[in-house]
C-alpha cells in the first residue's frame, strides 16, 4: 500500500511528456528482462510482474491526465 502511494505521488509531479519518458524507459527494461528469461538466463519473475504493474499505473495516471 506504501509503494502505491509513493508512486501516484511521485507522478503527480511529472507532466505528460516526463510520464512518456518514463512508459517507455519501463517498456524497455521490460523488453530486456523478457530476452534474459527466453535466453534461460536468471530472472527473478517478481520483477517483470512490478514493471508491468507500474507501466499500467503510468499509462491509467496520463489518461487521467488527458481528461
Amino acid at each position: 500500500m506504501i509503494s502505491k502511494l509513493k508512486i501516484t505521488k511521485e507522478l503527480t509531479n511529472l507532466n505528460s511528456d516526463e510520464i512518456n519518458n518514463k512508459i517507455i524507459e519501463l517498456k524497455k527494461e521490460l523488453i530486456i528482462l523478457k530476452v534474459k528469461k527466453t535466453t534461460k538466463q536468471t530472472v527473478k519473475p517478481h520483477i517483470i510482474k512490478k514493471i508491468k504493474y507500474k507501466i499500467s499505473q503510468m499509462l491509467k495516471f496520463k489518461q487521467i491526465i488527458n481528461k
